[in-house]
């Protein structure tokens, strides 16, 4: 989303701004590449589409994923010793990965992205002789595109500032949980808590409408926390500057 380069922290999700651009993530070159599990956590981030294709999001600093080359973010893991998971989630994968034992040889048969030809592509101008990035520009419409697994893309009104901080929050505790980023599935949660003002209803919306991802009580109580408190006003947005008011979770394999 409004970038060409490789860049897993910009994935598209469930909105789009009506002056946001979009590069295509293409199939490219093909690699099947040996791993030997010398320690219980690979140290990669899993992330997925939502359309059956899971992908390398991050890759830990001197794990034993970073001392294989050929493993990249941005690569599409279509299969785990010969087992294919395409059109499987990003928590399959995970469970996958972490059922290997350690001190285990395995092969992960990967997909890189086409790289863009566009090196030097800018941002275009925004709407109405707007700047990109300027008032009116680029990300700063007031409508999103929703697009939702079941039905019609439908326009809405952009999220306000508790739906951000809150998706943010909820989506660092569904990483925690299982080393990976659902910011779908985090709205998703989000959506659940709005017009919910008490814990039990809200675990009750959870157990009835995402009861196959079997969320601990404990974190759908901390769901429930993050919610509240972004309704509230009580948490704040996360940034590079100040860390922000919510905890980033490291758990990885």
């Amino acid at each position: 989303l409004n970038t060409h380069k490789i860049d897993m922290d910009r994935l598209l999700g469930g909105q789009i701004g009506l002056d946001d651009f979009l590069f295509a993530h293409v199939k490219g070159q093909k690699k099947e590449v040996e791993v030997i599990k010398s320690d219980d956590a690979l140290g990669l981030t899993i992330t997925d589409n939502g359309a059956g294709f899971a992908f390398i999001k991050r890759i830990k600093p001197d794990s034993v994923a970073d001392q294989v080359e050929h493993i990249l973010p941005g690569d599409h893991i279509e299969k785990i010793d010969g087992e294919s998971f395409v059109g499987k989630r990003h928590f399959d994968v995970a469970k996958r990965l972490k059922e290997i034992p350690r001190g285990a040889t395995f092969v992960l048969r990967l997909i890189s992205p086409e790289k863009s030809p566009y090196a030097n592509l800018q941002p275009r101008g925004g709407s109405r002789g707007h700047a990109a990035g300027a008032g009116g520009g680029l990300g700063s419409g007031k409508k999103t595109i929703r697009l939702k697994a079941k039905g019609a893309a439908v326009e809405e009104d952009a999220p306000d500032q508790a739906a951000d901080v809150a998706i943010q929050a909820v989506n660092r505790l569904i990483e925690g949980l299982l080393g990976i980023s659902d910011a779908e599935l985090a709205q998703n949660i989000w959506e659940l808590g709005r017009e919910i003002d008490n814990p039990h209803d809200f675990a009750l919306a959870v157990d009835r409408d995402l009861g196959e991802f079997a969320f601990p009580d404990g974190l759908v109580f901390d769901f429930w926390g993050a919610i509240s408190d972004a309704k509230a006003g009580r948490l704040k947005s996360a940034t590079p500057d100040d860390g922000g008011g919510t905890v980033e979770f490291t758990e990885e394999f």
